[in-house]
């Protein structure tokens, strides 16, 4: 893994509770809520300032598009919210994703490391199958008594994204804090 594993061991105790969070409030209303989003903008932009201080760590060489920089690593980081923000909101327009899950996936990018990116959707592909299987398992047995009222189990063509996205971030962190470069 490319993510360092101080960097992902720092940045765990303050996402896991967030992720969590994003999960079940998208399970129980089918909305990721907008505080919960820039909660963890704001931790990568508070601790990654302290994890990956700009003015301490040497600058890599990369390009967006056809525009060739050199930043440190957690201005590049920091790009990646920019750039998947506008990726979802055209996800977004054509109607292949919520703008919560599209807010939140802009808000994660940052924590992943561009070497990380094929074992990321992989950890989201597997993440988003074992959601989806438990969410139907649990919606049509006894276990939907022990939450009746959460709006994901009425919705008959929609999935609570957040539940998936907020694991697989979790995972990824995890992951990274046992074996980051």
């Amino acid at each position: 893994m490319h993510i360092p594993a101080t960097a992902a061991a720092w940045f765990l105790p303050f996402v896991l509770p967030i992720c969590f969070y994003v999960a079940f409030t998208d399970l129980r209303s089918m909305l990721i809520k907008n505080h919960a989003v820039l909660a963890l903008a704001a931790v990568f932009t508070v601790v990654g300032l302290f994890v990956l201080p700009p003015w301490s760590t040497e600058w890599t060489t990369g390009g967006v598009g056809p525009v060739i920089m050199t930043l440190p690593p957690y201005i590049w980081q920091l790009l990646h919210i920019v750039v998947v923000l506008l990726l979802g909101f055209l996800f977004n327009a054509a109607g292949v994703m919520g703008a919560g899950d599209a807010k939140f996936l802009a808000a994660a990018s940052a924590f992943v490391w561009p070497g990380d990116y094929s074992l990321m959707i992989m950890i989201v592909t597997s993440a988003t199958l074992g959601a989806y299987v438990t969410h139907r398992l649990a919606k049509y047995t006894r276990l939907r008594t022990i939450a009746p009222d959460w709006e994901s189990w009425n919705r008959i063509k929609q999935f609570p994204m957040g539940f998936p996205l907020g694991v697989s971030l979790a995972i990824y962190l995890i992951f990274g804090t046992v074996s980051g470069s």
